[in-house]
């Protein structure tokens, strides 16, 4: 949608410090395609293309050439109220996803209220070597998941297991998947401590998701400093052994 992309442009920073400082952020996103335009302005435009007849076209539109491009999308896909449609979307984008800033933004309002059907969905979306799907999968259970009417223990298990393994179809595909299930453990700790502490006390995870949840839990405000100072204790230290 040449429209979309002219809209783009205008809307970019004459100031290049934002988008040099996306450009470090995003260290999977190829500087170039990185144009400058903020989440606020984005988001506008978005409402611009929700109502416009190219909504559905740029929506087919893939793979986009530019990072704000990829944005639009996803945040388009935030918009859609049909369960089924916005999980028909989000499997025929995940594919063509390529940071972490685009995977995390995909947060449909349609997914709230479907705990069922958006568990066996995160099953398929974790169950694969790829990073993106396997990042969003875990990203789901952390944000629609989690209340004590939707949590699972088990899905515990699926997190851990899906930060085990190797990613390989993206640069670095590893990290992106273990830093969200390292975070998805330290939202656990905060609202279900009981379940999730065995985990660490048991050292249950890899060395590196050990350690990255005990830093995030320690960073969190949601958590009481009396088990702040319990996890420092739980750190998996240079010369205890390997996992």
């Amino acid at each position: 949608m040449e429209w979309i992309k002219s809209r783009l442009d205008e809307l970019a920073d004459r100031d290049t410090t934002y988008r040099q400082f996306n450009t470090r952020i995003l260290a999977t996103v190829a500087p170039q395609t990185v144009i400058g335009v903020r989440m606020p302005r984005l988001r506008r435009l978005a409402r611009e293309v929700e109502r416009s007849p190219d909504r559905n076209a740029f929506l087919e539109e893939l793979p986009h050439a530019s990072y704000e491009e990829n944005q639009l999308h996803a945040i388009l896909i935030c918009h859609i109220s049909d369960y089924r449609e916005a999980i028909k979307q989000v499997d025929t984008f995940l594919p063509y996803v390529d940071n972490w800033a685009t995977c995390d933004a995909m947060s449909p309002h349609a997914f709230k209220g479907h705990p069922e059907g958006l568990f066996c969905d995160v099953k398929r979306w974790v169950g694969g070597t790829r990073t993106y799907p396997a990042r969003f999968g875990v990203g789901v259970l952390m944000k629609y998941l989690l209340d004590d009417q939707t949590f699972d223990e088990g899905m515990l298990e699926l997190a851990a297991e899906t930060g085990n393994a190797a990613y390989h179809d993206r640069p670095n595909g590893s990290y992106y998947v273990r830093m969200m299930v390292a975070w998805y453990f330290a939202c656990v700790l905060s609202q279900h401590p009981a379940a999730a502490l065995p985990w660490l006390e048991q050292r249950r995870l890899g060395r590196w998701v050990h350690n990255k949840t005990i830093q995030k839990a320690l960073e969190s405000r949601c958590i009481p400093e009396s088990t702040k100072t319990y996890l420092k204790t739980l750190r998996w230290r240079h010369g205890d052994g390997d996992f």
